[in-house]
Parts: C-alpha cells; structure tokens; sequence
C-alpha cells in the first residue's frame, strides 16, 4: 500500500511514519508536511534513507501541491493541522485556514484523484468540556469550546459530508491527549520535563485540576494502522487509553521520577475557556477491530522522560529561537498572576 501521510514531521504524524517503516515495511510511505515551527524533519532522519520512504514538502491548503503528491496513493492519513489551544486563542484564522480549509482541499482532491481510503486525524475536544461519569461516544452530540476544538469539529463535518456526498471513503478518528517521544514542547508534558530538568518554574493553568485522558503515542499510532487497514468506510472510532488523570497527577509523577522539588510548581491564570474534562470512551474499537491500549501511563511517562533525557540536544534545538518568546510571552509574564 502506497500511504500518503500529512504533517508527517510532527509528533504523532512522525511517529506513525516511524511505526509503519518499522514494523510494516511492506508499505510505501510519502510524508507530505509544510514544516511549521512544530514539524522537524529531524524525528525521522534516522529512518530517512529507507528506500520505501519519502518526503514532499508541501501545503494542504495549496491544491496543486496535493494533487501532484497523492498521484497513486492508495491512502491518505491526515494529521496535518494546527493542534495548540493558546495559539488559537490568540489567533483562531490559521486553524479555520489549516484545520477547516485545507481537509476539504485533501478531500477534493482525493475524491478527483479516486484515492481508496481517506483517514481523518480529529480530537476528544471536540466534545467539549464533560461531567464526571460521562463518556464521549461516537453519537454524541460536538460542543468545542475553543477555536482548535471548533476547527476540528467542522472539519469532522466536511469529511462526513464527502462520505455522504461523493461516497469517498472515509474513516474519522478522535484521540485523547497522546505523550511520548518527538512531542514539541509547547504541550504539558514535554514542557513540563524541559523546565523541570533546568530547575525552571513550571507553569500550571488555575488549579491544576483539569482532566485528561492519557495515550502513549505508539497506542495511538497502533490503533490508527488498525483503523487504516480494517476500519469501515463511514465510521468513526474514539481511541482513548482509559487513563484519566489531572494535570497536577501527571506534573507531580514527573517531578517524582525526576528527583525534582514540587515547590517548582507555579500557577497561573486559568485559560479562557478552559474545558475542565474530557472522558472518552473507546468501546467501540476495542470491540471491532480489537485493540487496546498496551503501554500505561507509568511505564509510558517513564519511557517518555528516558527518550527526553537521550534527547537533549533534540530538545534544545526545539526550543530556540521563536519558540522562547512564544514561552514568555504565554507563560513567564503570567506566572504569580493567579
């Protein structure tokens, strides 16, 4: 199988790439990916040389880009998209442009192109904030509180539509919050290991007790192949590792495993719109296609410290230049604000 995958320089993108050229070398795979500030062709130079590998830069929003990088792609796999919350906040036009825009520029152009399979990266944010005991499912009604969430759900809608309108085959996915290796530090966890490993303050949104459910990013991309080889046309499918814990659980188990001090801790104001739960519920692809996830969340954080501990240099490189004064301005002035 020829598989088209975009934002395959990111984290999750890059790691199903390493995935699929690691333990499926049967397949062909093109990573088509714009390079932003988040994706880094550095997480897959090591698997670079591979013969069933290539790369394309390129822009989903660009039609001629994509419709000359999909000739003969018998999938595409989509996670190209503007993923960080505070970002959207600040600015919600790039995530309607990337998130909203350029899935129906991929769209159209696999439906002119008669790719076989269509396979959609989306969010348990798009659900919305939930009470404790409540589960997003596969029918459950979308109410995103933030522009990412709100760009992810019309996107869904889009896809859907192409589905229904143009019987392109297409398959959604919503994942819960992933860790692991290749993560840009902008998200909590590698944030949190970058500051802690420096003595720096670690920064924490109002009371730290927002709840997440937790996947190991190589979970994730196993249950995303599944979905990719078996998955029915049509369906959407919750990937979640049921591991629910709040912010100031995971923050606290990295401190522990790092031998860092809890007084590194600061919070500040809360964000706008902050969405206090999400609970997902992967029933179904538990029961369809068997899987579930194997990694938990203690063997998974400390998998993920290690690889950050070996990766320093990776890290470092990662966080120069834009990124720092991004980080000041969202995090430093803030901190003893709340």
């Amino acid at each position: 199988m020829k598989i088209f995958v975009t934002g395959g320089a990111g984290f999750i993108g890059s790691n199903f790439i390493r995935l699929l050229l690691t333990e499926h070398p049967e397949h062909e795979i093109i990573n088509f990916d714009k390079l932003t500030y988040a994706g880094n062709l550095e997480n897959l130079a090591d698997l670079a040389h591979l013969p069933n590998y290539r790369f394309i830069k390129g822009d989903i929003c660009q039609i001629e880009d994509v419709s000359q990088a999909i000739i003969g792609a018998d999938a595409i796999v989509n996670f190209a998209a503007e993923s960080h919350v505070d970002r959207s906040i600040k600015s919600a036009a790039p995530f309607v442009t990337t998130n909203v825009y350029g899935t129906q520029i991929l769209l159209d152009c696999a439906r002119e192109a008669k790719i076989p399979r269509f396979i959609h990266i989306s969010t348990d944010e798009v659900g919305g904030s939930l009470e404790p005991n409540i589960y997003l499912t596969e029918d459950s009604r979308l109410f995103p509180a933030s522009p990412y969430a709100a760009s992810k759900a019309s996107a869904e809608h889009f896809v859907y539509a192409a589905q229904c309108t143009h019987k392109l085959d297409c398959i959604i996915t919503r994942t819960c919050n992933n860790y692991g290796p290749y993560q840009f530090p902008e998200k909590l966890i590698p944030l949190i290991i970058a500051n802690a490993l420096e003595y720096k303050p670690l920064p924490v949104y109002g009371d730290g007790l927002n709840i997440r459910d937790w996947i190991y990013v190589v979970d994730n991309c196993k249950a995303l192949y599944q979905v990719l080889i078996n998955g029915r046309a049509g369906e959407i499918y919750n990937i979640g590792a049921r591991t629910e814990k709040n912010n100031l659980e995971v923050i606290e188990t990295i401190l522990k495993l790092l031998d860092r001090p809890k007084d590194l801790i600061k919070f500040v104001a809360d964000r706008p719109g902050h969405d206090r739960r999400y609970g997902i519920d992967p029933s179904k692809i538990e029961k369809e296609l068997h899987w579930q996830a194997e990694v938990n969340f203690e063997q998974g954080i400390q998998l993920t410290i290690d690889w950050y501990l070996n990766n320093q240099t990776w890290l470092e490189r990662t966080r120069s230049g834009e990124y720092l004064k991004y980080y000041k301005e969202l995090y430093e002035n803030r901190i003893g604000t709340n």
